[in-house]
């Protein structure tokens, strides 16, 4: 559900929506809003409540978009948790469905977002936990990474003279092979 054209804000974009999808995203904007660690600016992001790295910090992207750490939005359905560090990070992924299990909550997850009705369908504390896991530096850091596994990414690379990340992999595995 796309906000207004005229919404500009996170608090204009939660009173645009009904009374009752409005409370929720209210509650869960707290929660965000309480676990972000610095460095990261709450916005709106492609439609949605974002908190991002500003391109005034890393104006570098790929896209010349923000690079968005966690999300909020109201669905026509469900609203959405975007949770981005569960889906570049392995062991925040585990974490976040082992947090669901031991609550007893059924986890309905698209790649990085997390689907819900209501506040209570999360783990809330556990959801802290992992938005105040990933500092603004670490999530700059992780990606540079990811970009540098593109081909751009390797392009550049190359001009530079470092070797791509493929032969760095496999120089990495002839070396434990040869141990």
């Amino acid at each position: 559900m796309k906000p207004p054209s005229n919404v500009k804000t996170p608090a204009q974009y939660i009173a645009s929506l009904p009374a009752d999808r409005a409370k929720t995203i209210a509650t869960v904007r707290a929660l965000v809003n309480k676990h972000i660690p610095r460095g990261y600016d709450e916005c709106l992001v492609w439609g949605t409540i974002g908190w991002t790295i500003p391109l005034s910090r890393y104006p570098d992207t790929y896209n010349k978009q923000p690079i968005c750490y966690v999300a909020l939005s109201s669905q026509k359905n469900y609203c959405s948790l975007y949770l981005m560090g569960a889906f570049w990070s392995a062991s925040q992924l585990e974490q976040l469905k082992a947090a669901f299990k031991a609550a007893g909550k059924k986890l309905d997850m698209g790649k990085c977002c997390v689907h819900f009705e209501s506040p209570d369908d999360l783990p809330l504390e556990a959801i802290g936990k992992l938005i105040s896991a990933i500092s603004s530096e670490k999530w700059i850091e992780m990606y540079e990474q990811s970009r540098l596994m593109t081909k751009a990414g390797q392009a550049q690379m190359a001009k530079q003279g470092a070797p791509s990340a493929s032969k760095v992999a496999a120089k990495r595995v002839a070396t434990k092979r040869r141990r």
